[in-house]
């Protein structure tokens, strides 16, 4: 809050913050305006009978409730984030994507724009999909029939077209506020997005829908655990594992450099939010293949009993195998040893007691599975909670966060805060060094 109103303070970050807020008018105005070519009224009625905890709940999540609106904005941030996700990944497989992002701040400004490029192609796949999808009614699980009136084929280019550019829009509105904002802009976009659906279902549990069957006892229980869970993931979050590093003294030309001592700085939780995210995603892909099958069949009966249902046995082991795997498959990727051990080497740098090099490697590795092992228990506890909590206080599916939503609120939150406390100490003193010239100016006149 001190950060805030020292923010307010200043002119130039008090424009900036007004900006964000613009931009997140402009946002939720078009989380509500419908797609051309669908019955709002149908799918008012459909959204208030009907949830969805698979793929497209996820991505209902990430689009603060507009997917299921079938707005322009529906698809939310969500092909970004996979685009992102995908350009690290083909990291490893492209060599000229590792070259690009070896080459500094150019070549990371080209996988931006190849970002971008795919952003828009998973778009237009991800549209065609929920298009076809609520033109069958399986959107709402078959229970909602007729939210497309008119099935033909312009129809329903235009709906992927509109849905298409909506997403182009939301990511250029989130560059924007990178670029001329506080904080990332993509990030505040997804924040925003997941405390717009948080808070009323948070609310819901104790007013309930009339004010006649809410449970306050409970409410009560699942905010004291939020509150908990809250703090236990922003010390978790700021945790570090601080290595030592020493650098030798080096004469370049006339001047000596380097005989400095400085830490590599290695989070608990290197992958951060991305397992769990991968981890229901993959598992959604059944549940969402199953409502176009026939119902009568054993294997959608298994998929819709198992694998639809969070709380199952089945979907319990899955999840916690595929979030440990994650962990430890994601920071193979985006952290390597040997070329951090080789920087160090060429720099002059070294762990005291380890030597430069191979050995440096092995032992970043050894460092990085320790944590690993951590941060997957971690990120299990933080997930798993939410369904101890549905099964102990019989909420069915009312709970309104996750462990997806605590991170990237935490994350989130942290982050823009952080940001927000470095550029108001900056602007403070650049104002006093300000000050003081225009000061020496007024004695330097004075004594003329």
């Amino acid at each position: 809050m001190r950060t805030l109103i020292q923010a307010f303070r200043t002119k130039e970050l008090r424009n900036k913050i007004l900006f964000v807020l613009g931009m997140i008018v402009i946002y939720r105005i078009g989380s509500f305006i419908p797609t051309p070519g669908v019955d709002e009224t149908v799918v008012r009625n459909c959204t208030a009978t009907s949830g969805s905890e698979n793929f497209i709940g996820l991505v209902n999540l990430f689009s603060g409730g507009a997917m299921l609106q079938l707005s322009i904005f529906a698809l939310g941030v969500m092909p970004y984030i996979t685009a992102s996700i995908v350009i690290q990944l083909l990291r490893v497989v492209i060599p000229r994507f590792e070259a690009l992002h070896k080459e500094g701040q150019s070549g990371e400004a080209k996988l931006t724009q190849y970002t971008r490029y795919l952003t828009i192609g998973l778009a237009l796949l991800q549209s065609s999909t929920i298009v076809v999808t609520a033109r069958s009614g399986a959107l709402f699980g078959g229970a909602c029939p007729g939210i497309i009136p008119d099935g033909s084929f312009w129809n329903l280019l235009v709906m992927v077209l509109v849905m298409t550019g909506g997403t182009g829009l939301i990511m250029w509105m989130a560059e924007l506020i990178t670029e001329k904002g506080i904080g990332q802009g993509m990030s505040i976009l997804i924040f925003l997005s997941i405390c717009s659906g948080f808070l009323p279902q948070l609310w819901q549990i104790g007013y309930g829908t009339n004010g006649t069957d809410g449970d306050w006892t409970k409410f009560a229980i699942v905010t004291v655990t939020l509150l908990v869970i809250m703090v236990f993931v922003n010390y978790v979050e700021l945790s570090q594992r601080r290595i030592p590093v020493q650098y030798t003294r080096r004469m370049i030309g006339r001047k000596m450099y380097g005989g400095s001592s400085t830490y590599l700085p290695l989070k608990i939780n290197m992958s951060g939010v991305i397992p769990p995210i991968f981890a229901s995603s993959i598992l959604a892909i059944p549940t969402m293949i199953a409502q176009f099958g026939n119902s009568e069949q054993s294997w959608v009966q298994w998929v819709n009993t198992n694998l639809a249902n969070t709380s199952s046995v089945w979907y319990i082991v899955l999840y916690a195998l595929m979030i440990v795997f994650f962990v430890f498959f994601y920071t193979e990727i985006t952290f390597n040893p040997d070329e951090t051990a080789d920087n160090m080497k060429q720099y002059g740098g070294f762990i005291p007691g380890i030597r430069a090099g191979n050995a440096t490697a092995r032992y970043l590795k050894y460092v990085i599975n320790r944590l690993n092992t951590v941060g997957a228990v971690y990120l299990l506890f933080v997930a798993l909670l939410p369904t101890v909590l549905i099964k102990a206080l019989a909420l069915g599916s009312q709970l309104p966060f996750g462990g997806t939503t605590i991170l990237i609120i935490a994350g989130v939150g942290l982050d823009t805060l952080r940001q927000a406390k470095a550029q108001t100490e900056q602007y403070q003193y650049a104002g006093f060094l300000f000050d003081n010239e225009q000061e020496l100016e007024g004695k330097k006149k004075a004594t003329a």
